[in-house]
């Protein structure tokens, strides 16, 4: 299987130097000059990983993150020439996988692109080893990366899903705020523990009553996944 790359950013010389070193590395790459053109491109392209300048005209980095849907497997890592941590919060919590700042060495984009096609290797498993849990109306499908609710599906994306899918599949175990970022995220994550908070708050308001009290919070430890009870999720 072919590793692709799509590199998005409005700078020529930037694609022209990132395109020619990613393909000295054997990875085949497509290129994008704006958000609008990188969305699109997503879709014929069908890339494994996206490298996202945060600003592009039509369509920012950010703006990608939003409306990249979970099926689509793709791996992200933003660009920027800002070096704001509160701007790499907001792309990671977008659902981005990581973030380099300009100017940077090429060989460091190398060295991340790797780790990440390493990290999303892991998450992939074989047709006949897919895996399924339902609770009640919930129904979560790892192959096709679903979540179905009383018959609607709910959007996540890659992160909430994989957040999900972990509590899920292990029902009453207590994960702290550090082994979900190590286990979700794969790095150590530049907001800290606070994204965990931030992704359990929106799986809650995307599952809704009463599958929000799945996801219980274990007072100065972390998470766990149980099943619904007439009790409310503290």
């Amino acid at each position: 299987m072919e590793n692709k790359v799509l590199v998005a950013d409005d700078e020529k010389s930037m694609r022209d130097i990132l395109s020619y070193a990613l393909r000295r590395e054997g990875y085949v790459v497509e290129l994008a000059q704006d958000g609008e053109e990188a969305l699109q491109k997503m879709k014929q392209f069908q890339p494994q990983v996206a490298i996202l300048d945060v600003m592009m005209p039509k369509m920012s980095g950010y703006d990608i993150c939003r409306k990249i849907e979970s099926e689509q497997h793709i791996g992200v890592i933003l660009l920027t020439a800002k070096n704001d941590i509160v701007d790499k919060v907001l792309g990671m919590e977008l659902g981005a996988d990581d973030y380099i700042t300009k100017p940077f060495d090429i060989r460091e984009v190398l060295v991340r692109v790797k780790s990440l096609f390493r990290r999303l290797a892991k998450h992939q498993k074989p047709a006949n080893e897919s895996e399924e849990y339902t609770l009640h109306d919930l129904l979560i499908n790892q192959r096709g990366r679903k979540v179905v609710v009383n018959g609607a599906s709910i959007p996540l994306t890659l992160k909430e899903f994989d957040l999900l899918f972990l509590l899920i599949s292990h029902l009453e175990r207590v994960f702290t705020r550090e082994e979900l970022l190590n286990l979700v995220w794969g790095m150590e994550y530049l907001g800290g523990t606070r994204t965990v908070d931030i992704h359990i708050r929106r799986l809650r308001q995307k599952l809704g009553s009463p599958y929000d009290h799945l996801l219980k919070t274990v007072h100065g430890v972390g998470y766990k996944c149980t099943n619904i009870s007439g009790d409310n999720r503290s």
